[in-house]
C-alpha cells in the first residue's frame, strides 16, 4: 500500500515535524545538551514514524520534496551573503591559518573516509558521505550532497551522511571543551584574549519589517537565478554535475564582496539570518522525513567504525597541529575547542563549546568567536563544496 502527500501537504507535515523538534528541543536535556538542530529532531520523528508505517504495517509512505531544492538554494545563498573579505582581513594570521586547515580537513576527512570504505569492500562515495560532507558540512551538506549522490546512482548516501552528522554533532559537543580546557591546563596558559575590531557597512541593528524582507528577499533571489545559470554553464563546460546551490552560493560571495566596496546596497543582516534560519529548517525537516532508515542496516557496522577513527583523527590533529600553529595561547585552545564542535558537527556546536570555555575561565575570546563561525559556516564552502562535487563525479565515473 502506499501513501502519496504532495508538496502543500508535505509542507504542511515538515512544519509541524519542525515546531515538535522545536519544543522537544527545548524541554529535553539531551537534545538541548548536545545541541541537536530542531529540524534533526523533528524530521527523525517522521522517518521513524515512516519506518514503523513501512515494516510492520506495510504502508510505503512517499513525500513530494520538490519544494525542498529551491529551500536549500535559499539557505546556501545565504552562506554566500556571509562571505566577506572584510571580515577575513580582521581576524589576521589567526584567521588565515584556522581556515587553511579547515580546507585541509576537508581533503583528509574525505580521502580518508574514501581509504577506510575501500578497506570495508563499500562504495567509496559512502566514505566520502561519512566524511567532511557530513562532520565539517553537518546536517546541510549531508543532505545536500547525499541527494546529489542518489541521483547519481548510490543509494544510501543522504541516510548515511545524516547518521554520520548526527553522530558528530554528539562526538564534537562531548569532546570539545574538555579538550580546550586540557591544552589551557596542559600549557599552563596565561587566561588572556587578544582583542579585535571591525566595521561593517551592514545593517546588523534594524528590525526586520516587510519591505526590508522584500527588499533582502529579492537580492537572493537575484543570486539564485544568476547562480543557476553559473552552474549550468559549469556543467555544460565541464561535464561534472553540480550540487543545485553552488552556483547561487559562489554569485553570492562575488555580490557581497563586490557591495563591500561599492555600498551599491545596505544588507539587512537580521533578514538574511532569517531566510537562512526558515529555509534551513524545513528544507532540512523534509530530507529527515524522506530518508529510507531501513537502508542503513547494510553499512551499520562499517558506519560506525569509520566515524570513530574520524574523530579520533581530528583529536590528534587538533592538540598536536592546529593548537600549535595558532600560536599556544588561551585564544588557541578557545579555537581548539571550537574546531571539534564544527570539524565534527556544526558551527553552533563550536559556539557552545568555546562558550564552556570561556566560561569556565571568565575571559571572553573575542578573536576565537569571530573566527569560528566566519570560517566554520561560510569560508569552509568555498574550497569544500568544489572539493565534494569532483570528487563524488570521480569515484562515480
Amino acid at each position: 500500500m502506499h501513501v502519496q502527500f504532495n508538496s502543500v501537504t508535505t509542507l504542511l507535515i515538515a512544519c509541524v515535524m519542525l515546531l515538535i523538534g522545536r519544543s522537544l528541543r527545548v524541554n529535553v536535556k539531551f537534545f538541548e545538551r548536545f545541541l541537536i538542530p530542531t529540524p534533526v529532531i523533528g524530521g527523525f520523528i517522521a522517518s521513524i514514524i515512516v519506518l514503523i508505517l513501512k515494516k510492520v504495517f506495510g504502508v510505503d509512505i512517499l513525500f513530494d520534496v520538490q519544494l525542498q531544492t529551491p529551500l536549500m538554494v535559499a539557505f546556501f545563498t545565504t552562506v554566500g551573503l556571509g562571505g566577506s573579505y572584510t571580515l577575513l582581513k580582521a581576524g589576521g594570521k589567526a584567521m588565515i591559518v584556522y581556515l587553511l586547515l579547515c580546507w585541509f580537513v576537508a581533503f583528509y576527512q574525505s580521502g580518508l573516509g574514501v581509504l577506510l570504505a575501500s578497506i570495508m569492500d563499500i562504495h567509496p562515495v559512502i566514505g566520502v558521505m561519512s566524511g567532511a560532507v557530513a562532520l565539517e558540512g553537518g546536517h546541510g551538506n549531508a543532505a545536500a550532497f547525499g541527494s546529489m549522490a542518489e541521483d547519481l546512482g548510490v543509494s544510501s548516501s543522504t541516510a548515511v551522511a545524516i547518521a554520520a552528522a548526527t553522530f558528530g554533532l554528539i562526538a564534537g559537543s562531548l569532546l570539545g571543551g574538555p579538550i580546550g580546557g586540557y591544552l589551557i591546563r596542559k600549557h599552563n596558559l596565561k587566561i588572556e584574549a587578544e582583542e579585535i575590531t571591525y566595521e561593517t557597512k551592514h545593517d546588523r541593528h534594524s528590525e526586520v519589517r516587510a519591505y526590508t524582507f522584500i527588499h533582502t528577499l529579492a537580492l537572493l533571489l537575484v543570486a539564485m537565478v544568476l547562480g543557476e545559470y553559473v552552474a549550468g554553464l559549469i556543467t555544460q563546460s565541464t561535464g561534472y554535475s553540480l550540487p543545485a546551490y553552488v552556483g547561487s552560493m559562489l554569485v553570492a560571495i562575488v555580490m557581497r564582496n563586490f557591495n563591500d566596496m561599492v555600498h551599491m546596497v545596505t544588507l539587512n543582516e537580521k533578514a538574511v539570518n532569517l531566510i537562512a534560519e526558515i529555509s534551513l529548517g524545513i528544507f532540512l525537516t523534509m530530507a529527515m522525513m524522506n530518508m529510507r532508515l531501513w537502508e542503513l542496516a547494510d553499512v551499520a557496522g562499517p558506519l560506525i567504525l569509520m566515524l570513530v577513527i574520524q574523530v579520533l583523527c581530528l583529536v590528534v590533529l587538533t592538540v598536536f597541529v592546529l593548537f600549535r600553529l595558532l600560536g599556544k595561547s588561551y585564544d588557541s585552545a578557545v579555537m581548539c575547542a571550537g574546531m571539534m564542535g564544527h570539524g565534527l558537527g556544526a558551527t553552533p556546536n563550536a559556539v557552545a563549546n568555546m562558550s564552556s570555555v570561556t566560561e569556565r575561565y571568565g575571559v571572553h575570546s573575542p578573536k576565537a568567536f569571530l573566527i569560528i563561525p566566519l570560517c566554520g559556516a561560510v569560508l569552509i564552502d568555498i574550497v569544500s563544496v568544489p572539493w565534494h562535487t569532483w570528487l563524488i563525479n570521480y569515484l562515480v565515473k
